[in-house]
């Protein structure tokens, strides 16, 4: 025992709270590694993303492949917010391009409902972004037939 100005070491034993703390705390531990560990438990992040992922492909070929309001008034009007909203900044008011392509002549990447669906939804290389989280399956076909009814009008004035 060391003693310096008469101040003593007691070797004080813990207190019970703190030491069922500790305890608690080691038991926690060991059923963590075990419960999250694969090679002891077989538990893997990897598997739940696999799952998950063919969930999505079983979603995605339930995709139409015509777009279910190509002739609908209430439809095309609300397509033509969301185009505003999102689309007119690169393809332009009037759908005529800009930053973006003319959507009004003939497209790059498919002119049939389930290819332009498809561009929309999972972008495109060189500056088309994916817009399939942020709009959704219904409201990309709203803007479809938004974009399709104005280019059925400018092929309709070419005609005469």
């Amino acid at each position: 025992m060391a003693e310096f100005d008469n101040i003593r070491e007691e070797h004080n034993r813990i207190p019970s709270g703190w030491l069922l703390f500790y305890i608690g705390l080691i038991l926690w531990l060991i059923w963590y590694i075990y419960s999250y560990t694969p090679e002891i438990s077989g538990w893997s992040y990897y598997k739940i993303y696999e799952s998950r992922a063919k969930e999505m492909v079983k979603t995605q070929a339930v995709i139409p492949t015509e777009n279910p309001y190509e002739h609908n008034d209430k439809a095309i009007a609300e397509g033509k917010t969301i185009y505003m909203e999102n689309c007119a900044v690169c393809h332009g008011d009037n759908l005529r391009g800009g930053v973006g392509p003319d959507l009004t002549g003939h497209l790059k990447y498919g002119e049939t409902d389930d290819k332009k669906y498809e561009t929309i939804a999972r972008g495109r290389g060189g500056g088309m972004p994916p817009f399939g989280q942020q709009l959704g399956r219904d409201r990309i076909w709203k803007v479809l037939a938004y974009v399709d009814s104005v280019r059925g009008m400018d092929k309709s004035h070419k005609n005469k």
